[in-house]
């Protein structure tokens, strides 16, 4: 074989292997930018890694990114919308808008057509096209778009994702510097970038149609979640909007446990998915609420509903006894021929009987009210309670039952110890229903965060009563953020707010006695995390 044959044949193979090593490269690339898409959730940033991706490997100096526009159920989209732009050459940033999926426009037709265009130059379409490029952009931003490579974004379902769009591939890297510089280094867009094109834009759909699932999904939790907080302020009312007070309080605190350098709370951190956890565990921290009775949710006084009516109807039907009873005894002694001293005397104990009626009466409505009750009321209401009267079937009764006077010697709340346990109840209620829910690895904890925030650190809480080690460390910061809370919540109909000042100090107490977290308590206080609360007002 003759020398110039074998620098011919290795030329020839050179050439071969660099072009071998060419495709190899790109290959890795799509395979890298591949992984790199299937990871990325966040649709924005999405769209953004599509779109620089898809003008690297074809050396695009600009593009735009459309996603279809979601029609109504049932119906086929008409709209593209404009999300994105990237440019080498230019800083112009247009805003979004939305292009008919139509012939009439370049994207517009792509959309409409499913196939792919190659523009040599987009200012000279194909005799007979019915699309024009729409030239505002490039007067705007002062460019010239020439080669242009638009590709569908089609997913795996045939569904429509949405159009790239590739302007002036460069044969040399580096900005456009104005006309003469487009006119000397755009060329068309190759085969080969179509190809490298046609691969990404698949990738591309099926990454941005799982983002868009994953985004509805998120949604549709969201929207359960809402719809389940709406459920637990239907049953209960009087607690209006406490979820989501509790939920921003929490959120504020976990961000600045998050922040924490040193101390204590410096290994604790949080990240996106965390803080998105606990957001949905504060918010149904209550929904074990649906289990508890209407009565014992919503009793606002100590007696339940109804019964102050069917004492003071009872004390009513005494009262006109003892009157009725005064009026026999004196037409019997005016009978008998009485005197006037004696008739007054009948009438001055009516008079004092019925006195002690109305003092009854007086303390019962008193010791009714949900406020730490003084040992003096004790007294009185069991005092009450040895009183009797005779009914009209002759038959002799207490003025009080023994379940009324349970009620009316309550020290503090307006709950029995029966009641207090079934509403304690709501906690395990909450874990039970939240369980049901496949939350999936990333919020697998979310029943017992959410289930443990009336847990205490020194191991007295409900109801597992777990001790402070055991406690999720959300569950600690949803408690400091519901007791302060239902402290300063004006929405109560047994309590009035405590001013926020006072709610400190009794936090404070709270974590003396280990009943919160101090560390939290202190970190809740000294960074002012409970005017996330006034925030929330003003958004």
């Amino acid at each position: 074989m003759s020398a110039p044959r074998e620098e011919m044949l290795a030329a020839r193979i050179d050439l071969l292997e660099s072009a071998l090593a060419r495709r190899d490269s790109e290959v890795r690339d799509l395979v890298a930018i591949g992984v790199a898409l299937a990871s990325e959730r966040d649709t924005g940033l999405l769209l953004d890694r599509i779109l620089h991706h898809a003008r690297r490997v074809t050396q695009a100096d600009a593009g735009s990114l459309y996603v279809v526009e979601s029609p109504g159920r049932g119906e086929a989209p008409v709209h593209l919308r404009f999300k994105l732009s990237q440019n080498d050459s230019v800083a112009f940033r247009p805003g979004e808008f939305t292009v008919p999926i139509s012939t009439e426009s370049i994207a517009g037709f792509v959309a409409a057509t499913r196939k792919p265009l190659n523009l040599p130059d987009a200012y000279s379409p194909p005799a007979g096209a019915p699309y024009r490029l729409d030239r505002s952009f490039d007067e705007r931003a002062r460019y010239r778009s020439r080669s242009m490579l638009i590709w569908p974004m089609v997913s795996h379902r045939d569904d429509l994702i949405g159009v790239i769009q590739l302007i002036n591939r460069k044969s040399s890297p580096g900005p456009l510097r104005g006309p003469a510089d487009i006119e000397d280094r755009v060329v068309p867009f190759d085969q080969r970038s179509e190809q490298l094109l046609s691969a990404l834009s698949a990738q591309a759909a099926v990454a941005l149609e799982n983002a868009m699932l994953y985004e509805d999904i998120a949604r549709a939790f969201d929207g359960f979640v809402q719809a389940s907080v709406h459920a637990i302020e239907q049953r209960d009312p009087t607690t209006s909007g406490h979820s989501i007070r509790v939920a921003a309080l929490s959120i504020e605190l976990a961000r600045r446990v998050d922040e924490c350098r040193e101390g204590p709370l410096a290994g604790v951190g949080f990240s996106d998915a965390d803080l998105q956890e606990l957001r949905y565990a504060a918010l149904l921290h209550d929904f074990g609420k649906v289990g508890v009775r209407e009565e014992v949710l919503l009793k606002a006084k100590k007696l339940p509903a109804g019964s102050l009516e069917l004492i003071l109807a009872r004390f009513d039907y005494v009262r006109k006894a003892v009157e009725a009873e005064t009026y026999r005894r004196r037409l019997a002694l005016a009978e008998a021929g009485g005197s006037r001293e004696e008739a007054d005397r009948l009438d001055e104990e009516c008079r004092i009987r019925l006195a002690r009626i109305d003092d009854a009466l007086r303390v019962i409505r008193a010791a009714n009210e949900p406020t730490v009750l003084a040992k003096g009321t004790v007294s009185e209401v069991d005092e009450i309670a040895g009183t009797t009267f005779v009914g009209p079937d002759g038959v002799e009764r207490p003025l009080l039952t023994p379940f009324e006077v349970e009620c009316l010697r309550i020290a503090r709340g307006s709950l029995t110890a029966a009641e207090i346990v079934e509403i304690q109840s709501h906690a395990r209620h909450t874990f039970e229903f939240l369980s049901r829910i496949p939350w999936g690895r990333r919020f697998h904890r979310l029943p017992l965060i959410a289930a443990s925030h009336h847990e205490r650190l020194d191991g007295s809480g409900y109801p597992a009563g777990l001790p402070g080690e055991h406690v999720p460390v959300q569950s600690r910061i949803m408690a400091v953020a519901d007791v302060y809370d239902a402290l300063t919540a004006a929405d109560r109909p047994y309590k009035a707010a405590v001013p926020p000042p006072r709610a400190l100090d009794i936090l404070r107490l709270e974590a003396q006695d280990r009943h919160l977290d101090g560390d939290l308590v202190q970190l809740f206080i000294d960074t002012e995390a409970y005017r996330a609360v006034e925030r929330l007002g003003r958004d």
